[in-house]
């Protein structure tokens, strides 16, 4: 389900104050870095991903490869962060406009 405008508004006012949870290193989106996140998408729905400065992955191709193994959204890119939404399967927190 892509979001629309609107919903990507709300979530980055949401994510705003967020700390990154989650941090791309050196070995780039490697199956513990999936399974970091995915159980850290279960416990919020809305995280804060940074790409760290030894990472040898670049910025585009780790936001969509991250957004595409976990099955979330992109919510915004900005700078070396990214904001990624995905709702819990059963009574989400976050609900969107």
């Amino acid at each position: 389900m892509p979001l629309s405008g609107k919903q990507r508004r709300h979530l980055r006012a949401l994510g705003h104050h967020l700390t990154a949870v989650v941090q791309i290193g050196k070995e780039g989106v490697s199956d513990s870095l999936v399974a970091a996140t995915e159980q850290a998408l279960l416990d919020h729905e809305l995280i804060k991903v940074k790409l760290g400065p030894s990472a040898e992955v670049g910025l585009d191709t780790a936001v969509a490869e991250l957004a595409q193994r976990t099955s979330s959204e992109v919510a915004q890119v900005l700078g070396k962060t990214f904001l990624l939404y995905r709702p819990k399967p059963e009574a989400p927190v976050i609900s969107l406009p």
